[in-house]
């Protein structure tokens, strides 16, 4: 092999690690829009979120996904999906789309106020399966109890807001 088929050659290869390497960091921290058509019959993998129990018309709710992993579980950064939207008092419903069939975790906040900081007296929250959330946990509950499987398909919950 001379020189210049050996350097085509190492820069194919490290071209195609750059490929491979790429989506797995674009896997994380992706806002998106609250498509519900991507939680139709015959889509997936998503989840379909509904959140009942929200307080009040104002402020923002924001949803996001997480790996169902102690690694990931509400990880600063380590978000896979991200929705956010105006609030409604009542219920409102999303669609979150995953990557993959797998275990993963559902965290949502109430930002009542609007002002993008987390006010522990005014604000809400929910995760998935629904676990206790009191002042020794400080509304972090374990992977372990928020953790839930997603298939191929659309996965659909439930998840009550909680205020303190």
């Amino acid at each position: 092999m001379n020189k210049t088929t050996l350097r085509s050659a190492t820069v194919a290869m490290l071209a195609g690690t750059l490929l491979l390497a790429g989506p797995a960091q674009a896997q994380y921290r992706q806002v998106i829009p609250n498509n519900l058509a991507k939680c139709a019959a015959n889509a997936g993998p998503a989840v379909k979120v509904t959140v009942t129990g929200i307080k009040a018309s104002t402020g923002t709710i924001r949803i996001q996904s997480y790996k169902g992993t102690k690694a990931d579980w509400l990880e600063k950064g380590r978000w896979l999906n991200r929705i956010e939207a105006r609030a409604r008092a009542g219920s409102m419903t999303f669609c979150l789309p995953v990557p993959a069939a797998g275990e993963y975790g559902i965290a949502v906040r109430h930002d009542l106020n609007g002002n993008g900081d987390t006010d522990l007296r005014e604000d809400g929250g929910a995760m998935s399966n629904n676990p206790s959330i009191n002042i020794f946990n400080l509304g972090k509950p374990s992977y372990k109890k928020t953790a839930f499987n997603v298939g191929s398909g659309v996965t659909s919950i439930t998840l009550t807001m909680k205020y303190f």
